[in-house]
Order: structure tokens, then sequence, then C-alpha cells
């Protein structure tokens, strides 16, 4: 099971310190939510920040780039120290039409990119989308995040119907015998990380509920007891 607070819930006056806290705490991964204020209502940092980070802590930067256009800023942030880099498929394609939308070539372009800086890709669905959205591009992934909230803003509730995505998204993972992280983000809690868990998640993006605790590390240790 893989933990990554999501830095959107940090106390963003400390970044370096809160970076280096989730690390002492014992997270596996740093979640980095990118949003231009267009592909989401909100907005957050950009490569720069990424790069400042990158040597305040050794661990594994998950950066999610909820922006329009995802390759514009490819290059800023793999050679800002982004160890995985995960695109909305929604921000390439129309994918409210479904899998056989997804013919363009943008996407097959930006994995390629990202594989090609030695690093890891991944796709991302928003609550609306189907899961077969991704399915044309498994084989290219490293991971899929299946949102289970609206993506923009931290602090929401877990929406419990994304569940039946993971399934079938391990699913098809399975029947394809690939190698692929299903990481889910959005309401992550002790209550909400073990069902999310057993529809086949086993990377979990987790925000007020590690960094809002008292004690981040019991908090974390308290998510992988969850998850088991």
């Amino acid at each position: 099971m893989i933990i990554a607070p999501s830095l959107l819930s940090a106390d963003f006056s400390r970044l370096g310190e809160e970076a280096l806290r989730m690390e002492r705490a014992g997270a596996d991964w740093l979640h980095l939510d990118v949003m231009d204020g267009h592909f989401v209502p909100n907005i957050t940092f950009g490569a720069s920040i990424v790069q400042a980070l990158r040597p305040c802590t050794g661990l594994f930067f998950d950066v999610h780039l909820m922006i329009a256009r995802p390759e514009r800023f490819l290059e800023e942030f793999l050679k800002a120290g982004a160890d995985s880099i995960t695109m909305h498929i929604e921000a390439m394609h129309n994918a409210q039409c479904g899998a056989a939308a997804m013919t363009g070539g943008s996407t097959m372009r930006n994995l390629d990119a990202i594989h090609a800086a030695g690093k890891k890709a991944a796709l991302s669905v928003r609550p609306g989308t189907p899961i077969e959205a991704v399915f044309p591009w498994l084989e290219k992934l490293d991971m899929v995040l299946v949102m289970t909230v609206e993506p923009g803003f931290g602090g929401q509730a877990f929406m419990a119907g994304m569940l039946a995505k993971v399934s079938a998204l391990r699913n098809e993972i399975i029947r394809r015998s690939l190698n692929i992280i299903i990481q889910v983000d959005g309401g992550i809690t002790e209550s909400t990380i073990g069902v999310a868990a057993k529809a086949g998640a086993d990377c979990f993006v987790a925000g007020s509920a590690i960094f809002n605790a008292g004690n981040a590390k019991e908090a974390i240790a308290k998510l992988r007891r969850a998850a088991s």
C-alpha cells in the first residue's frame, strides 16, 4: 500500500518543512496537485515550487497536473524533479464520448515524453468520465488515478460510487496481465481507505487526514492498518 500525503493540505508558508515532516512520518510518496484555474476552478503552484521542494526531501514526487493542455508544461515539471506525472484524459480528449473517441495523438506523445525522461506516467479520470476512457492507453501506463471527488479543492466528501470504476479497472488490469498502480484521491480517511483497497486500489492520496492530524506518523500508520 502506497500512502501519498497531498501537499494541498499543507501549511503553504512552510512547504519545505511540511514535505520533510511527511517523509519523517513514514509517507511513501508526496502528492503535488498542480491547478491552473482553467481545467479546475482553483490555482495552486507551478514547476518552480516543485523544483524548490526537491532538495527538501527524498520522497517520490507524484505530480498531478490538473491543467489544460499539459503538454505545454511537461518538460518543466520533469526538469523540476517530478518522479511521476499524472495527466487528465479530459484535458486532452473529449473523454465523455468514451473509449471510441480516444484516437488523437496527444496522449501518446505525452506518455512517451514522460517515459523518455525516465519517469512514470499516469492518467486520471474525473468522476463524470467513464473508466473505459483510459483503457486504450493501459499498456503505456504505470498508474491510473481514479478521482473520488471532483478535482479542484481539498476536504471534499468521498464519493463511494467511484469504487465501481476502481473494480472495473482492476479487473481489466488483471485480464491483460499488466502491472499498473491504481490510485484514489479525494476524501481518503480511516473510514474510506478500507473500501477503496477492497475495490482494488493500492495507492492512496490523503490530505487533511494526515496534515491536519495531531500526529502525522500515527495518522499514516492508522491509514495503513485500515487499508490492510
